[in-house]
């Protein structure tokens, strides 16, 4: 039998800690693998995540990003830290590309102004100068938002590229509205930038939570951990993921000496 380990990867922020063992607990109660972990990086990514990875030992490993979307982060030094895992690495997509995402976006969104023509919704993402993920994975979700409840619109916004955070209030026709964090749990950005470019004291935008240790999420990366199981055997599937794992390898220059 293969004995199998499970790793989510978070940033090392006191909030990412907290949602990420919450739903580390929920997967090692449910069996997802023989062992689950979780793994934070900050200004070193590479050094930082090396003593967890290389504390594994398991025949197959899957590494699932607890981010919404790619960023340099998830294409670049986690790929990088991965040769440190022992055994077979399956690299996962970001939990925020679940489908299941999207519910949990509208239940955050309906608590604070119910669905209604009269109503809209922001979703709010970080955004990026170079990488098409971020924008990718909040219009998909706002699509879906569209299509699924009585909100009179649905749009998008960014902390770091146009249509700009600041201008959301702008951007919207109705007089209620709702702007939803797209982050996997609160940051610096939820907490004080978007609030702040939202002018959330002027009224106007009500602002829900992120993410965070919603059960949805959780199965969102049972999920995706099913997935890569069936792709393992596919010797024809090579997923974006897989390509990144397989392209990147640490190098010396991460504060470690040579690798």
């Amino acid at each position: 039998m293969t004995e199998e380990a499970l790793v989510l990867v978070g940033t090392d922020t006191p909030d990412a800690r907290d949602v990420l063992r919450t739903h580390a607990n929920r997967l090692r109660n449910r069996g997802v693998a023989e062992s689950v972990h979780t793994a934070f990086y900050g200004a070193e990514p590479i050094a930082d995540l090396r003593e967890t990875f290389e504390s594994i030992s398991a025949d197959a490993t899957y590494v699932v990003p607890m981010r919404t979307a790619h960023t340099h982060g998830t294409t670049d030094d986690v790929p990088a830290a991965l040769s440190f895992v022992s055994g077979d690495v399956r690299y996962c997509e970001p939990v925020g590309r679940s489908s299941a995402v999207t519910g949990v976006l509208v239940e955050r969104a309906t608590a604070r102004v119910p669905a209604s023509s009269s109503a809209s919704v922001v979703v709010v993402a970080f955004g990026s100068s170079s990488l098409p993920y971020q924008r990718q994975t909040a219009e998909y979700h706002a699509a879906r938002i569209r299509d699924q409840t009585d909100y009179g619109e649905v749009v998008t916004s960014y902390l770091v590229q146009n249509p700009a955070v600041e201008c959301a209030r702008y951007n919207v026709s109705n007089d209620r509205a709702v702007a939803v964090p797209l982050f996997a749990y609160r940051t610096e950005a939820t907490d004080d930038r978007i609030p702040a470019k939202l002018e959330l004291d002027r009224g106007g935008i009500e602002y829900a939570d992120p993410l965070g240790a919603h059960p949805r999420i959780t199965r969102a990366v049972r999920a995706e951990v099913e997935k890569q199981r069936v792709l393992a055997g596919d010797d024809a599937a090579v997923s974006f993921e897989a390509s990144l794992a397989q392209a990147r390898r640490p190098v010396a220059t991460d504060g470690r000496g040579a690798l």
